[in-house]
């Protein structure tokens, strides 16, 4: 990979470039990416006109730019993230007419959780939560849940930085968060009492994927009342039940000794039984 006088590679640069860009700052102008990118403008410039001439960043009339189109239609190959959203739609459905508040389904991104879904009610309680947005690991319900089934690594490199404080509640400790990953493991589920705003409750539990392995966390953020939560965590296990079900009929090969009969990797997940046999005929005949 070609590499920088500086030492830092390229694509290194492209990629900063990218993640100056965040849900809630989707605008920049090219003295802000410079900033937030940490590079001299003209490297931010040679960048940025690099990724705006192969559609990874849009230029608009104001002269800011955003996040290009290509970029979602190259997410959209992937059955990671993707795949693994339309598969569990249909069960946050379900949660979010139960709960009628914030249902959300997240990953695990380095030491942060990273929601590929969400849906709310106009009036539900106070969510920090945005589709594609990310949250500290130590800090809600989804990212305790998939911490508590990650490595030990993980677990350190969460510890190696400052906690970020929320709220009074929010873990602060290195002990503090031993005792509640245990806790964790022990229960199959996390409740976080305002560790993100003091009138929000999330309760989360792991979606196991097609080898057994935690892929995901599904949750629900609802009022921090004195509301019993083992309802909540009943209707997140069998939706999380439903899904690691899914996830094993679409992506483990049939002979697979976990996998549902007739169950096979396809490239959407989401459609007709007659769409899906036209498109793999296609893919056949596709050079």
């Amino acid at each position: 990979m070609a590499r920088a006088s500086d030492g830092e590679s390229v694509l290194h640069k492209h990629l900063r470039v990218l993640g100056a860009f965040e849900a809630a700052v989707p605008f920049l102008t090219l003295s802000e990416i410079s900033n937030r990118a940490g590079l001299a403008p003209s490297t931010a410039h040679r960048i940025v006109s690099e990724l705006e001439r192969e559609g990874l960043l849009e230029r608009l009339p104001d002269r800011t730019y955003r996040l290009g189109m290509r970029l979602w239609e190259l997410a959209c190959r992937t059955p990671g993230a993707l795949g693994l959203r339309e598969l569990a739609r249909p069960y946050l459905q379900a949660v979010h007419s139960r709960v009628r508040q914030h249902a959300q389904l997240g990953v695990l991104s380095d030491t942060e959780v990273l929601f590929l879904d969400r849906l709310s009610a106009r009036d539900a309680v106070v969510n920090a939560t945005l589709i594609g947005g990310r949250i500290p690991l130590h800090a809600s319900s989804s990212g305790l849940v998939l911490l508590a089934h990650s490595g030990q690594a993980v677990v350190d490199a969460v510890l190696a930085a400052p906690l970020r404080r929320y709220t009074d509640h929010t873990i602060q400790t290195e002990a503090e968060l031993h005792a509640v990953l245990r806790r964790i493991r022990s229960d199959g589920w996390a409740v976080c009492d305002g560790h993100i705003h003091q009138e929000s409750r999330g309760i989360a539990v792991p979606v196991y994927g097609a080898h057994d392995d935690v892929i995901a966390a599904i949750g629900v953020v609802v009022p921090n009342d004195d509301a019993p939560t083992l309802p909540h965590v009943e209707l997140l296990t069998r939706a999380a039940r439903e899904i690691g079900a899914a996830m094993r009929a679409a992506y483990l090969p049939t002979g697979h000794p976990s996998a549902t009969p007739g169950g096979r990797f396809r490239p959407l997940v989401t459609s007709s039984v007659r769409s899906m046999e036209y498109l793999e005929s296609m893919s056949s005949t596709t050079p």
